[in-house]
């Protein structure tokens, strides 16, 4: 007879032998697990979004990461049983992760019985619906590997680009993922001045004609052909009407619709496009964001004419409620609320009280770097404080967490050096000299 202690340690061998979420190397901080909870809440649970099964799984591991264990189990058979209803059947290799999952949970529940269960389960599963590749997993769960990879960070997403195509080669009929390799290796070209190379604009375009519902899909796919000089004004109003009958969603194309909007059509009329959303369904926080993001880009970044204290009020007033509807990711939009507040008639005293809590606030690096970054601009733009806000962008690029942000107060610095204007051009030029690589 396997003593006790023997049975546990087996037990935990194979539960770390397991692919699921609890094996992923999935730690990221509680700040981050937060923001996660956020956008997965955000894409919605209306029927027919192909990865509801997926979204509930990855709720499910991050509430149990945020000590919800209730809410984690509750997560997990919702995922179970999205995942019949997609599949029109009561089990199949799409279970696989989430009856991991679950093996996992209960051991941690201390019901060793019923993780023991799980585990058998699995191995039924796995011997009736073995991987087409016998070296490789199965295309199901390197699909959800890859689409969980896909949310939580840069440096996977290239792992999670790869594990997207085992999984399409072996079964490639599932237009999904195929989607969603796409907009993943798409991303990569986020901050590019060119956009898309030819090869993957062509990537997009049939993923888009595979993907025909995809109207996420299809706004990004507009965004790109705009960047290459197409006109694109009345693709952009038939598509706005399709999003606007869409349930609503993240995955619905909005945003980067409005984007769409804001560069090649104009900014009032994003602005008038998220106001029609907000009305059609005014308690949906998402489309709130996406009208506070519209007035923040039209105040912030449009300097060519001065926007009514009306708009900056109700720009105000939006932004204030989107900070209260996510409390726990609402660093940007602070920053955002802030900066209106710089530009309204009364409000830069207000702007200045809300950076100094902000600068007091216990952040995390990444925190840190995106609000020194904005920080040094509101002291140069709005304050006209050059030799302040050099400091900040300095304090922003001494951060080494490689970002967006970090790279463009880098830029700033090194423009600032070769004009050589600026007292502190010898201290920038040392300052670069000595910068730490990430």
């Amino acid at each position: 007879m396997m003593s006790a202690a023997q049975s546990q340690t087996t037990l935990v061998s194979k539960l770390e032998a397991l692919q699921c979420h609890f094996t992923w190397d999935l730690d990221p901080s509680r700040t981050n697990l937060l923001r996660f909870r956020d956008q997965l809440e955000d894409i919605g649970t209306e029927e027919g979004n192909s990865w509801l099964g997926h979204i509930y799984n990855l709720r499910g591991f991050i509430q149990y990461k945020l000590g919800l264990t209730e809410d984690a189990q509750s997560l997990f058979n919702k995922a179970a049983e999205a995942f019949r209803q997609m599949r029109s059947a009561d089990e199949g290799p799409w279970l696989v992760v989430n009856y991991g999952n679950l093996a996992w949970l209960n051991h941690h529940l201390g019901d060793q019985a019923e993780s023991q269960a799980y585990l058998t389960k699995i191995d039924a599963l796995m011997n009736k619906y073995p991987s087409p590749s016998q070296d490789e997993l199965h295309p199901e769960i390197y699909a959800e590997k890859a689409w969980t990879l896909m949310k939580f960070s840069e440096d996977k997403k290239r792992l999670a680009a790869d594990y997207f195509q085992r999984a399409i080669r072996m079964q490639p009929d599932m237009v999904e993922w195929n989607t969603s390799h796409v907009l993943g290796l798409a991303r990569a070209f986020k901050h590019s001045d060119t956009g898309l190379e030819a090869d993957m604009l062509e990537k997009v375009r049939i993923g888009k004609e595979q993907d025909p519902e995809n109207l996420y899909l299809a706004a990004y796919y507009l965004e790109q052909c705009a960047r290459k000089g197409e006109r694109i004004e009345d693709e952009a109003q038939e598509l706005a009407r399709k999003v606007l009958r869409n349930p609503v969603s993240s995955y619905s194309g909005m945003k980067p619709l409005i984007r769409v909007y804001r560069n090649y059509v104009s900014i009032d009329e994003a602005i008038e496009l998220a106001e029609k959303a907000l009305e059609n369904h005014p308690d949906e926080r998402y489309l709130k964001r996406c009208a506070a993001l519209c007035y923040k880009w039209k105040i912030i970044f449009f300097r060519d004419s001065r926007p009514e204290q009306s708009m900056i009020d109700r720009a105000i007033s939006l932004n204030k409620e989107v900070i209260s509807l996510y409390p726990h990711s609402s660093l940007v939009k602070e920053i955002d609320l802030a900066n209106m507040y710089a530009k309204s008639n009364h409000g830069q005293a207000k702007a200045e009280q809300m950076y100094q809590e902000l600068l007091e606030r216990d952040l995390e690096p990444p925190g840190k770097q995106l609000l020194y970054n904005h920080y040094a601009k509101y002291l140069n733009f709005d304050r006209k404080e050059e030799q302040r806000s050099i400091k900040y962008h300095m304090k922003a690029a001494a951060i080494p967490h490689q970002s967006f942000y970090r790279e463009n107060s880098i830029k700033v610095l090194e423009k600032i050096k070769d004009k050589n204007r600026n007292r502190m051009c010898r201290e920038i030029e040392e300052f670069l000299e000595n910068l730490q690589k990430p």
